[in-house]
């Protein structure tokens, strides 16, 4: 089974995945990463530019479900998987083809999404309001809002600690997860 987390640059959906595999004893595995690796495998830094320059060039390659399928190749087996990242509905579709999906979207607004990317210190990070806001239209144009709009689960992550919206997340996809033990039923 697969739980993909999707949401905007910023808006907290490496922390929510993180701590949901922590929660569900599931492995995590982050698209960005990959990319990331992939871009200091080739010599690369990891700017923003470079690594959009990657990803069109691997979905170029590979097809618009580049990432998932290059982040399939690392999963063996059955078991639970929380996945950082999903951009594309081609993606979700990719890990659909393989084993049970449910889609988590994470929201926060563009000013409190700039407010925590400003201060994440990433070298991909936007470095004014504006590189934030061509950064957003670019992950659009990639299918971003598709996946959120068609997300089994929407949580907002604003005004609330990052452990009340993960517990909220949790809640939300315990219907769809109900096999699974998490570290509270033990």
């Amino acid at each position: 089974m697969f739980i993909c987390v999707t949401g905007m640059p910023g808006a907290g959906k490496t922390e929510i995945a993180r701590r949901l595999a922590v929660r569900l004893k599931a492995v995590l595995l982050s698209m960005g990463d990959f990319v990331r690796r992939e871009a200091l495998r080739r010599g690369l830094d990891s700017s923003m530019e470079n690594l959009i320059r990657l990803g069109n060039e691997l979905r170029e390659k590979m097809g618009p479900d580049a990432v998932a399928k290059l982040i399939l190749s690392q999963v063996s087996g059955d078991g639970l998987y929380v996945i950082d990242g999903v951009r594309s509905l081609e993606e979700v579709e990719t890990f659909k083809n393989r084993g049970n999906v449910v889609l988590i979207a994470v929201h926060s607004s563009p000013r409190e999404r700039f407010r925590r990317l400003s201060s994440r210190g990433r070298a991909d990070d936007p470095k004014s309001y504006h590189e934030f806001l061509e950064r957003d239209i670019k992950e659009l144009r990639l299918g971003l809002g598709n996946v959120i709009a068609m997300a089994d689960v929407i949580v907002t992550n604003e005004g609330k600690d990052i452990d009340s919206v993960t517990a909220e997340a949790l809640e939300l996809i315990r219907g769809f997860l109900s096999d699974v033990p998490t570290d509270s039923d033990l």
